[in-house]
């Protein structure tokens, strides 16, 4: 692909879905934990679970039709702290979910999407709760989404002030071919 050539409108969608879910999901998932807002677990477990997804056809199509051409000009610096965020992004859209997957399976809530069960949760018939299926795998599902959070909140951050200097400070059409936009 040259440089200054538009991207498709699959990669346009794919990335922009991800990117919209991706932050949605970071908002709720503070809010739901922040304020014990558990009403809301099994929207973001649905949401959570479809993003990984979408990730995952995202991934296979930059596989297929490779990575976008860098803009010219730019520091090498630059273009490496690109690279480092990209892959951060790229891999967290598959981890968060997962994780999250980790904690509600091994904890024995199951799979919900939307209200079809895809995984039943395991629930004590004493005490009508979910029994945990394996305390490591919570434990390790916890600890990478915990750890997570502050990384792609700071990735996140770091692509958009970069996609904003492309576009304001070096005028260049790294933003303008990600987008509909012409100016």
């Amino acid at each position: 692909m040259k440089p200054d050539q538009e991207l498709s409108t699959v990669t346009r969608l794919l990335h922009i879905i991800v990117a919209v879910a991706m932050i949605g999901l970071i908002i709720v998932g503070i809010y739901m934990t922040e304020n014990k807002a558990y009403s809301l677990y099994n929207i973001h477990k649905s949401l959570g679970f479809l993003v990984l997804f979408i990730a995952f056809i995202r991934i296979v199509w930059r596989i297929r039709v490779g990575w976008p051409s860098e803009v010219a000009g730019g520091k090498a610096i630059e273009h490496i702290a690109a690279k480092v965020i990209h892959w951060v992004l790229i891999i967290s859209t598959l981890l968060f979910p997962i994780s999250g997957l980790m904690m509600s399976v091994g904890g024995g809530h199951g799979l919900s999407v939307f209200g079809l069960e895809l995984i039943a949760g395991s629930i004590d018939p004493v005490t009508e709760k979910p029994m945990v299926l394996n305390e490591s795998v919570v434990s390790i599902g916890s600890y990478i989404h915990s750890t997570l959070m502050p990384i792609i909140i700071f990735a996140i951050v770091m692509h958009v002030v970069g996609a904003l200097k492309h576009h304001y400070i070096d005028k260049d059409s790294t933003l303008k071919r990600m987008f509909w936009f012409k100016k």
